[in-house]
């Protein structure tokens, strides 16, 4: 699978996994930032903006399509970030083809399994007939029954794409993503310990990862620092920037 990217910067490779139902798009203004020091490579995964749809989606799966990417692209290794589910591939990766992940960087998931959080938003989305509406406001105003949240509607609402004849449709893969929701949820395979530098960043106001989890992180990331953004929910990049800026910068 050749996953679709964003390039910029030169030097060392930073690769950036956004989570689920994002896209490269979410790290823009942090890949900004990044590219003054480094080549920035911001990837979309399987069944997510650009890049090909799939029936089949779990972690072994897409921590190979990165691994398949950087060997096309002629990348040794690379320093890697995810978020949410893009920490999970990143994770995987790093213990799948340790090798490649000079330096790992998890933004507030562990590796442990997850309740699933997001059947209702899968069924809302999955729901509605696009072809039935004219504007983007009518799906936003469908959706608020089931999504009050405006903000989350938004972010969702990224994912809208319009055909040559304006009718509206999903660039992600919204079928396969619910197959395969409970496998998102998962714990990793066990695996021999990532013994490279490892930075986990958790969301103070968050309950992704909780102090409980700090064992289970140590046991497969031995060399992990885990630091809290106190003020900071689970999107820790969106809703501090600078702050999570400068914890990034100073440990790649």
């Amino acid at each position: 699978m050749q996953l679709h990217f964003k390039a910029s910067g030169q030097g060392r490779a930073v690769i950036l996994l956004h989570g689920l139902f994002g896209s490269a798009d979410n790290w823009q203004p942090i890949a900004l930032r990044l590219a003054e020091n480094f080549q920035v490579l911001a990837l979309d995964q399987r069944n997510h903006g650009r890049s090909p749809h799939s029936e089949e989606m779990n972690y072994p799966l897409m921590a190979a399509d990165v691994e398949k990417f950087m060997a096309a692209r002629g990348l040794a290794t690379a320093m890697v970030v995810g978020h949410s589910m893009g920490g999970k591939t990143a994770m995987q990766l790093a213990l799948q083809f340790p090798h490649r992940v000079d330096k790992l960087v998890v933004a507030d998931i562990a590796p442990r399994a997850y309740e699933p959080a997001h059947n209702r938003i899968l069924a809302a989305l999955l729901a509605l007939e696009l072809p039935a509406f004219q504007t983007r406001q009518q799906i936003e105003d469908a959706l608020a029954p089931e999504i009050p949240d405006l903000v989350l509607r938004r972010f969702l609402l990224k994912n809208l794409g319009r055909d040559s004849m304006g009718k509206s449709y999903w660039k992600i893969n919204l079928g396969g993503m619910a197959k395969n929701y409970l496998r998102l949820g998962e714990p990793l395979g066990v695996s021999l310990p990532f013994i490279k530098p490892a930075l986990f960043i958790r969301g103070g106001r968050s309950k992704y990862v909780r102090a409980e989890d700090e064992p289970l992180i140590r046991e497969l990331f031995p060399l992990a620092q885990i630091q809290t953004m106190a003020g900071a929910a689970h999107w820790v990049h969106a809703d501090q920037p600078e702050e999570f800026l400068r914890l990034l910068l100073g440990f790649l």
